[in-house]
């Protein structure tokens, strides 16, 4: 079960905003690229949040550019998971490669507000907001194999591990 302060945005949150372009190159270990997530839409993210928030947002989080550095900033930032409406292919993949939690659930983001405290069960997909439960598909054993391991390396590695 994951439990977290909600942080809201709407739609067509792009990757620009969520991790600046100016720090790709420049910035790569992934304390310091926390230190910048969402900086470009919500300057004080980082003064706010804290481990196991969780962003709610609208259709098509994750726009933009394909850079990994828009999940790692918030993975690293704190934030346990994502709901929204949709996600932007590539970084849907993105969180699931990197061991964060995406999660669609249409009427999430009409139903959550900002500052609102919300329980997500991963396995029974259920989202538990104020006095309303939420249902979303969940993941697939596979799929939840690679978050829980960390992301799609450490899962490798473990697969590689096994097989010795």
């Amino acid at each position: 079960m994951i439990k977290g302060k909600v942080f809201k945005y709407g739609d067509n949150v792009n990757t620009d905003v969520i991790y600046p372009g100016k720090y790709v190159y420049t910035i790569m270990d992934p304390n310091e690229m926390a230190k910048h997530a969402m900086e470009d839409l919500d300057p004080d993210f980082v003064n706010k949040v804290n481990k196991g928030d969780i962003i709610v947002a609208g259709k098509n989080f994750g726009c933009g550019s394909s850079r990994e550095q828009a999940v790692t900033c918030l993975k690293y930032a704190g934030i346990s998971a994502i709901i929204a409406k949709s996600f932007a292919r590539i970084y849907y993949r993105n969180c699931i490669n990197n061991g964060l939690i995406p999660v669609i659930c249409k009427e999430a983001s009409e139903y959550i507000q900002a500052g609102d405290s919300v329980r997500i069960d991963v396995s029974k997909g259920k989202i538990l907001a104020k006095d309303k439960e939420l249902n979303f598909v969940p993941f697939s054993e596979f799929i939840m194999e690679i978050i829980e391991s960390g992301g799609l390396l450490e899962y490798t590695k473990k697969v590689i591990e096994c097989t010795k």
